[in-house]
């Protein structure tokens, strides 16, 4: 929904209303919520981190967004009379005293997490919420729905960019993403990575994302001839003149009558923007069609090419030299169809015990399943020399060498023999402060600057770690007190 406002300076602007998102929860978290307080425990603080187990695509690394909406939910979190009254319905006869407790709810702790936009990789924490029990488990179902399917489909963005190199790329995945919400948020996490425009215009409204269009073939369907079709789109939109040309022959029909248009719009002072390809051998179709368009004087028309295209697509497009400037990338991206989940997952590693903070930790059989325990800080190491990063160390919040800007040696508990000392570093911290005491300190950035964001972290990374082929792996470290404190708890537990 929209409502008008007012910005600084006075003007009206459109302001974005989001919602209360309250009861979109797991009925599980309710159910903690009401033991907690019937046990007494809901004041207890605890800290759980979110984050993810593995790579998707098999990528080198992801790109983390969906803040945006977190923050706004996070604002938003209050329980209406409805939602009351819709869980006073529940078989679990809720005693009336939590439900007055539902109704005075407030997140009243702390959030930190990542900015939008960051380049990020596997078992790193992304976001950190310290608060109540009652309230920190609250959230943990939106956070991660929010989180899961924006940074997914932010990465999937990402790896289309990498392989387009300087051609344009255009969101055209709305009738096929999983229902509104994921097709709005989804253009908005590919707008962040590099994308150009979408064809949504709700998102366009939104979140300001430039939006484009062609027609559909219904539109060459319902005139007596393609050419006809042709020239009455162009007068209605002689500036934005966009033809589809595989309606019925390609070569034979379609290119050649675009080429007809375009000359009847160069005798008004307008020209053809670009034709699109929508199927069959795009790589031959592109190439005889730029043919065609030169040879009639049309250089300056663009060629868009759409039809389930993805980064593997596009790249083999591209070796077979395909004359395509414009990518439209649909189906593949907005559901993420080679991964459609990221996986991440949202673990305690902190509660209060005794007035006093105890790290804690989740055992497995599967090693990756292990959690790291203690509340921890990301680190990203940027050598000074090469302005590039060497790493990420993953440290308690308690340790200090990293601000002091001690060197550093890292040491994979995987590979032992694989270890290096870095010395002449700038450390970042990843985690930012988001809510405070349950107020927002945070200033949202446009998503100009989140998009500019991610272009600057781009750039820190040498290539080895993007390519979309057999990428190098990133450096991930824990940091050695860090690692000591998880195996101390794993002993404890096995004993």
């Amino acid at each position: 929904m929209l409502e008008l406002g007012f910005d600084d300076s006075g003007d009206e602007v459109m302001i974005v209303d989001y919602g209360n998102l309250t009861l979109h929860t797991d009925k599980y978290q309710i159910n903690m919520m009401y033991a907690h307080w019937v046990n007494g425990s809901l004041n207890d603080k605890a800290v759980f981190e979110a984050y993810f187990r593995k790579l998707p695509f098999g990528n080198g690394y992801a790109v983390f967004a969906g803040l945006e909406r977190i923050v706004n939910y996070m604002l938003h979190l209050t329980f209406t009379d409805e939602d009351i009254d819709y869980l006073r319905t529940q078989e679990e006869n809720y005693n009336e005293g939590f439900l007055e407790e539902l109704r005075r709810f407030k997140f009243s702790g702390d959030l930190h997490a990542v900015r939008e936009g960051t380049v990020v990789f596997a078992q790193e924490p992304l976001i950190r919420v310290e608060a109540r029990v009652f309230e920190a488990q609250l959230v943990e179902t939106a956070l991660l729905n929010f989180m899961n399917y924006q940074t997914l489909i932010a990465t999937k963005a990402s790896r289309i960019k990498r392989v387009a190199s300087g051609d344009t790329l255009l969101e055209f995945g709305t009738r096929r993403a999983q229902e509104a919400d994921a097709a709005v948020w989804g253009a908005r996490a590919a707008y962040i990575s590099g994308f150009h425009a979408t064809s949504n215009m709700r998102a366009g409204m939104l979140f300001g994302i430039p939006t484009k269009g062609t027609h559909a073939h219904a539109w060459i369907q319902n005139h007596d001839t393609e050419e006809e079709a042709f020239h009455k789109f162009a007068d209605a939109l002689p500036d934005q003149v966009s033809l589809l040309v595989d309606t019925y022959d390609t070569l034979r029909s379609g290119v050649p009558n675009a080429i007809q248009t375009a000359k009847y719009l160069e005798q008004k002072g307008k020209r053809l923007q670009s034709i699109r390809l929508d199927s069959g051998d795009l790589a031959y179709l592109s190439q005889v069609a730029r043919d065609m368009l030169n040879e009639a004087g049309l250089d300056y028309v663009r060629i868009i090419a759409s039809n389930d295209l993805d980064e593997n697509i596009i790249m083999d497009l591209k070796a077979q030299q395909a004359k395509i400037d414009t990518w439209g990338v649909g189906t593949q991206l907005i559901t993420a169809a080679n991964q459609p989940s990221l996986g991440g997952v949202y673990k305690l590693v902190a509660r209060e015990n005794n007035g006093s903070e105890e790290p804690v930790i989740k055992i497995s059989g599967n090693l990756e399943k292990v959690s790291n325990p203690g509340v921890k800080q990301v680190y990203r190491l940027i050598n000074r020399e090469t302005g590039r990063a060497e790493a990420d160390y993953i440290a308690l919040r308690s340790e200090s060498d990293v601000a002091a800007g001690d060197p550093i040696h890292l040491v994979d508990p995987a590979h032992p023999l694989m270890d290096k000392v870095i010395r002449d570093y700038e450390a970042i911290s990843l985690l930012q402060p988001i809510f405070v005491n349950g107020e927002c300190v945070y200033t949202l950035p446009s998503i100009t600057e989140i998009r500019q964001h991610h272009e600057d972290e781009i750039s820190r990374f040498w290539p080895q770690y993007l390519r979309k082929t057999n990428p190098e792996k990133y450096r991930v470290h824990l940091s050695q007190a860090a690692l000591d404190l998880k195996m101390k708890l794993i002993k404890k537990y096995q004993r």
